[in-house]
């Protein structure tokens, strides 16, 4: 058997005990060998400043090498406000710059949404699917993933309980496997 590809799961929030944080560990426990997941948080990471490319922050500069050694990106991300929250925009901001050098270019994408509400963070992931192409490789269709009620899938330790949502995330991280897998080839 071939290494695993290293996948960089960014996490779009940075609360503490945020439902997205939760999602992303419970995936990268249940991702197949065929991938490593290593879940990255946006703490730290200064804010985007078209001034600082020529002589960019340590924080740009290894953050943008963590997504180019790796084989493939997932974004996991809340909904704030219809859309996808600030950090997370700052993040792909840093990392697709500069013009024409984005370190997302030709990694293959995922996108889970979530939201404790019933809509499950559809307009995030849209928000996604607009600011993505362009500046990255292929983005995973299917399937889709909007996670909702999310609010009590969790126990105390963080762990994933709720068995309808650890098949939908079994599903999932098996088809992006699979994904990867194809675009790498």
């Amino acid at each position: 058997m071939s290494s695993p590809h290293h996948i960089v799961v960014i996490v779009g929030s940075l609360r503490k005990e945020s439902f997205t944080l939760k999602i992303a560990n419970a995936l990268a426990k249940l991702a197949p060998p065929a991938l490593k997941l290593d879940v990255v948080t946006l703490h730290g990471i200064s804010f985007f400043n078209q001034d600082l490319e020529a002589n960019p922050p340590a924080d740009w500069v290894a953050f943008r090498e963590r997504i180019q050694k790796s084989a493939g990106v997932i974004f996991v991300t809340p909904e704030y406000n219809r859309a996808i929250s600030g950090v997370l925009k700052n993040a792909i901001d840093v990392a697709s710059r500069p013009y024409g050098k984005s370190s997302f270019l030709g990694k293959p994408v995922g996108i889970i949404s979530n939201s404790p509400g019933p809509l499950g963070g559809v307009n995030a992931a849209k928000t996604l699917q607009n600011v993505l192409p362009g500046i990255s490789g292929p983005i995973m269709g299917q399937p889709e993933t909007y996670l909702n009620g999310v609010g009590d899938a969790f126990d105390e330790m963080g762990n994933l309980t709720k068995e309808p949502l650890q098949k939908v995330l079994q599903q999932y991280i098996d088809a992006f496997a699979a994904f990867v897998e194809k675009q790498n080839r």
